[in-house]
């Protein structure tokens, strides 16, 4: 017999499977699932927990916290239903314990085809090695500003050289890396080409992302934003006209791709000023097992309490379903930096 569970933030388990319980009313198939392994993190970067914030933030007890056996069930569903490709974040997931062992256990879930990873980089440089070997897909770091000493500050307490040689120790591994930088104007504006011309040396592909207004946006001001277009227009003058580049295939992530004339890549994640909703195929997991449709609503079902209160695997998937079924057209985002959501960036992994 069924569970019956309560609604938690507006989300309720359907009561009948559907045929396709990852088909959503706007006939958007989720095939990717990010999965937030801790809300901690070494970092306290500005865009994401800043530290009059952190100080605030209460972290998850780590009873509240998913276990890897309860990921693992979950993540095993998904694939079920047919998810191909598993993110995980955190806050940082590379301090959650046994991390390389979870990769390991995540890539072996049958049709699980990608776990690919984003991180600050701060231990990747010990980890890379025992990370490819568990048979992680790609990584994403996350590297702001080439000038060390903006980095610390940005970042609360971050070391620019650890990352950067994170990113080699990855490279060198076999591991296919992206770099991410948050475009922030007055910040990081003018070393657009810089950070560009750094990625593409070490053999990394650079992206851009747009600001975006989290934590009821707290964390945003719009005399920050750097929109899309004007990242393309500052690299184009740097080197010469982009080129646009089809998608990277049905499990892509929500970053635009563009060439420059020696066919370099670069990719822009535009969520404010040039949506990409319609195109979303993602569900994201937060450690304590809340799913989230959307990361720019706060509504989720908390897939934990399926699991601890004895809920069988059906019962999950009527979890899963009524999350999707709720997922909505877009986000409410606003360049005035209303519409965000009360969930922290750090809790949600991106």
């Amino acid at each position: 017999m069924s569970i019956h569970l309560p609604v938690l933030n507006g989300v309720r388990p359907v009561d009948t499977i559907p045929p396709d319980p990852l088909v959503d009313l706007q006939a958007r198939r989720i095939r990717y699932l990010r999965v937030s392994v801790t809300d901690r993190c070494n970092y306290r970067c500005s865009y994401c927990m800043p530290e009059d914030l952190g100080r605030e933030l209460a972290f998850a007890p780590r009873s509240a916290v998913l276990t890897f056996e309860e990921l693992e069930r979950l993540i095993t569903t998904f694939a079920r239903l047919g998810v191909r490709k598993v993110r995980l974040t955190g806050g940082e997931p590379t301090v959650r314990r046994g991390i390389v062992e979870l990769v390991g256990r995540v890539r072996a879930i049958p049709g699980i085809e990608q776990v690919v990873m984003t991180t600050n980089g701060h231990l990747l440089a010990e980890l890379a090695g025992p990370l490819a070997a568990a048979g992680l897909s790609g990584l994403n770091v996350s590297v702001d500003t080439l000038a060390p000493e903006r980095f610390a500050s940005l970042t609360g307490r971050g070391d620019l050289g650890k990352v950067l040689a994170g990113i080699d120790a990855a490279i060198a591994c076999g591991i296919p890396v992206k770099t991410n930088a948050v475009a922030l104007r007055g910040v990081n504006e003018s070393e657009l080409a810089a950070l560009c011309e750094d990625a593409w040396r070490r053999g990394a592909v650079p992206r851009f992302i747009e600001h975006m207004p989290m934590s009821e946006g707290q964390l945003y001001a719009t005399d920050s934003e750097l929109p899309a277009a004007e990242i393309r227009s500052r690299l184009e003058a740097a080197f010469g006209p982009l080129s646009a580049r089809a998608s990277a295939g049905r499990d892509a992530g929500p970053a635009r791709y563009w060439a420059v004339a020696d066919g370099r890549e670069v990719g822009i994640i535009s969520a404010m000023t040039e949506h990409f909703c319609d195109d979303c195929n993602r569900l994201r997991l937060t450690a304590t097992g809340a799913l989230h449709a959307c990361l720019g609503h706060d509504d989720a079902v908390s897939l934990r309490e399926v699991l601890r209160s004895g809920g069988s695997d059906d019962d999950v998937v009527r979890a899963i379903a009524g999350a999707v079924v709720g997922k909505r057209a877009g986000h409410e985002f606003q360049r005035s930096g209303a519409g965000g959501p009360a969930k922290h960036m750090i809790g949600i992994g991106g």
